[in-house]
Order: structure tokens, then sequence, then C-alpha cells
């Protein structure tokens, strides 16, 4: 009996000890899950080192070739960590993709957009923003380059883990300026352009932030509010995919097809009605057929939404990889064209090489780091379903095609954060309509107290004063840092 008694104390020590192991186990696993990101990013850095050793002759400026492959390889891996998830987040905050989904989704047509329609010529580098022929010497202006991507990656990095959508552009922006600055003077400033670009920080999230907040306005109105919702969905719904297919194909023709065909803006329009007529004709039975035996509840019409939203998710994302992909890359390139010709202020054209980089930089930094973004614009902003993100997603469309009407330099990510913002603003405004109504309509109502009408904000606004703070900084952070960079590098060659 006491033989029995000690191997029952024996078996329960041993569960003991199995359980602290597995509970280590676990914690360990949840531990290292950030190193084992880290880890693999810092493997495809190495290997974008390794490709530009394999691509380049040997060369005196080899070595500098490859440092520039693996900074530009850094900053991919950041876009895809923050950029990306203004083209998802509102797709999975509705809950019409799951983040696996979505990742995959984005992975595809990123590395898609960037690697058929994101190799465009880089005619003047960073837009622009100084003047080439201001920096001297092609060595000044290969060491300014690598400050810029440096400085515009740091920037990127920090933001996303603070949790921050800011614009891998004006980063970029920023880390070109502060470099010139410091290489050159103030003189090397294109500053008509800067003043644009500081209008753009404003005019961006106003711009998506009203078309999504009109477009949302014209849902409620027109569908949500009415007695028989289905019955107006069936007339609506098509007409707002139309309007989506035809708005996305224009937008698709001006901004992410210009290496395979140049469209001007009125062919672009022209080819987005012809597209948008045809997609709502389409779409009238479509919806009709699906919308049989839906109940009469605002529910009922998220089924509706729900393919739409997946599929300008889709578009959203190769329209982005063939834009930002040259954020990541457009420096980079110059520095392999000034370091292989000596020739800084001609025209530079992006590799193959270093245009792969570029794709799957964005696709390894979406995969590993994308997820803590993607969930602050979908879902910790404001609540978003299918109606409010198919109507973030359709301004950001909308709003590029007015920018480039107007020749206004806007950001993606502003527009579509904007977006965000003024669904959730507008929901707030509709809110406090609908609450002043019923109480002149029932005058005995009682009404919410301050500090509860507070409370049921519906845009959180520590998630609103960071990011738009964050936006702020963005240029100025970026030149900063980057001109303390250029000042390193070159006394450290010098």
């Amino acid at each position: 009996m006491s033989d029995n008694q000690g191997d029952l104390r024996h078996l329960e020590t041993l569960d003991r000890d199995l359980a602290r192991y597995s509970n280590l186990e676990i914690a360990t696993a949840y531990v290292s899950r950030p190193m084992v990101g880290t880890g693999i990013a810092l493997v495809f850095v190495v290997l974008a080192g390794i490709a530009a050793m394999l691509f380049l002759d040997q060369s005196s400026n080899s070595a500098i070739v490859v440092i520039a492959a693996c900074l530009g390889a850094y900053m991919a891996l950041n876009i895809g960590a923050n950029d990306v998830a203004n083209n998802m987040g509102p797709a999975v905050g509705a809950n019409a993709l799951t983040m696996g989904g979505a990742i995959a989704i984005a992975v595809i047509f990123e590395s898609a957009g960037a690697l058929l329609a994101g190799g465009d010529v880089v005619s003047t580098i960073a837009k622009g923003i100084i003047a080439p022929e201001s920096m001297g010497t092609a060595s000044t202006f290969i060491w300014a380059m690598m400050a810029a991507l440096l400085s515009a990656a740091l920037w990127v990095n920090m933001a996303t883990w603070i949790g921050a959508p800011v614009s891998t552009t004006h980063s970029v922006v920023g880390g070109v300026m502060g470099a010139g600055i410091a290489a050159a003077g103030f003189g090397a400033v294109n500053w008509p352009t800067m003043s644009a670009i500081a209008a753009s920080w404003v005019i961006s999230p106003v711009l998506g932030g009203g078309v999504a907040a009109a477009f949302l306005w014209l849902i409620k109105s027109r569908i949500i509010y009415r007695d028989d919702k289905i019955a107006s969905a069936r007339v609506w719904v098509p007409i707002l995919v139309g309007i989506m297919g035809g708005t996305f194909t224009s937008y698709l023709a001006l901004k992410a097809l210009k290496k395979l065909i140049k469209i001007d803006m009125p062919t672009a329009l022209i080819i987005g009605v012809v597209v948008g007529v045809a997609i709502w004709l389409v779409m009238i039975p479509v919806i009709r057929k699906q919308s049989e035996g839906l109940e009469n509840r605002n529910k009922s019409l998220k089924v509706l939404f729900g393919i739409p939203l997946v599929i300008s998710a889709a578009l959203l994302s190769f329209a982005h990889g063939a834009n930002d992909v040259a954020n990541a890359v457009g420096p980079l390139a110059a520095i392999v064209h000034a370091s292989e010709s000596g020739d800084f202020l001609g025209k530079v054209n992006i590799p193959a090489w270093v245009m792969i980089i570029g794709a799957f930089g964005i696709s390894f930094g979406l995969f590993l780091f994308g997820p803590k973004l993607i969930r602050m614009v979908g879902g910790q902003i404001t609540k978003l379903n299918p109606m409010r993100a198919y109507c973030v997603a359709l301004s950001a469309a909308i709003t590029v095609i007015i920018a480039s009407w107007l020749g206004l330099p806007v950001s993606s990510t502003h527009i579509a954060v904007g977006g965000v913002f003024g669904v959730g603003f507008f929901r707030e405004w509709d809110a406090e309509r609908r609450i002043r109504k019923t109480r002149q309509d029932m005058p005995d109502r009682t009404s919410y107290a301050p500090e509860e009408r507070r409370r049921r904000k519906l845009v959180r606004r520590s998630h609103f004063m960071t990011i738009i703070a964050a936006w702020i900084i963005t240029v100025p952070a970026a030149a900063l840092l980057s001109a303390i960079l250029f000042v390193l590098i070159n006394t450290a060659v010098g």
C-alpha cells in the first residue's frame, strides 16, 4: 500500500514538473514570437545584400551598393509593416476578411503591383525634393541617399512600434530633405514642392474623410433608414458597386499602370465610366439573387457589401505596391546608378533585382509585423462594418483621382486613415442629430449626462491624437534624423 502511495506521489510530482515545463514552453514560445519575426527580417536583409553582390560587377563601390541594398530591404520591410494596413485594415475590421486572408491577398497583390507596374523611371530623385546638382560630387549624393533611406526606415519602424500609421512617402521626403540640407544647405531644397507636401498633411485626410462621410450618409439615407431596407439595397447596392468598379478602374489606369501604358486623366475617367456602367448592369441581377430571403434589418445588408469590399482591398494593394515600392527602392536605385556610372544628375532606371527586393520586402514586412497596424486601422480607431469599410476604400480611390486632377501630392496613408476618421466622426454627428430629434419628439425622455456623452464617443480620441501628432512630425523628424546620419556618415568616410 505504501509503495502504491509512493508511486502516486511520484506521479503527482511528475505531473507538476511536466506542467511547469509545459507552461515554460508556452511562455517561451510567446516571448520568442517577436524575436522570430525580427530574426526572419534580419535574414531577409542579409539575403538582399548577398543578392546585390551577385548582380553587381566587382567594382570599388560594390560594398556601398551592398549596404544600400540592405537598407532598401529594411525600408521595404517597414513599408509592409506600416503602410499596407491602410488597404487591409477596413476589410479586416469589418470582418469581411480574416487576418490570414487579408495577409495572403495583400502579399499577392502588393507583389504583383510592385513587379508588374512599379518599375517606372525615377526622373528626379525623391520627386524633386532636392536639386542633385547641388550635391557637388557623386559620393556626397550617395551618402545623402543612404542617410535618407536609413532615417526613413528608422522613423517608420518607430511609428509601427507605437502603433501610428504614418506616410512612408513623407518619411522618405523628410529624409531626402534633411540629408540635402546637411550636404548643401537650405538652398538645395525645392521649397515650393515641400510647401505642397505640407499642405497635403491637411488636404489628404480632410478630403478622404469628407468623401467617406458623404458615401456613408448616402448609404444611411437611401438604404439603412428606409422602411424596406432590402428593396432599397436592390436599387442602390448595384449603383454603389458600379461606382466603386469605375473609380478603381480609373485609379489603376492613372496610378498603377504607368509602366505598361500611359493614360491621361480624361481617358482614364472615360474608361472608368464605361466599366462602372457595365458593372452596375451586371450587379443588378446578382444583388437581386443575393438578397433573396434576407431579413429586413441592418445585419442582412452586410452580406451584400462583403465581396465588393474584398475586391477593393485587393485592388488597393495592387495600386499601393505599384506606387509605394518606389519609397524603398527609389533611393536604392539612385545609389546603384551613381555608384556604377558616376552620374547622379540624369534619369535613374530601377533594375529588376532592386524591384524584387522591394516587392518581397513589403510582403515579408506585412506578414511578420503587419497585423498590429491592421488591427489599429480596422478596429481600434472606430468600429467598422462592411458598409463603413466600403466607404473608406472607395474614398481612397476617389481622393487620389481628385488629387491627381488638381495636381496635389497626397499620401495614401493619410487618405485611408482620414477616411476611417471621417466615417467615425460622421457616426458621432449622426448619433447626436438623432438624439436631438428624439428629444424634440419626446421631450420627457431623459438625456445623457455630459460624462456619459463623452464615453459614447465613436472615435477613440487617444488614437486620433497619437496619429495626428505622428503625421505632423514625420517630415521634420525624418529630416533631423537624416541630417544627423549624413553628418556621421560623411565624417566617418571623410
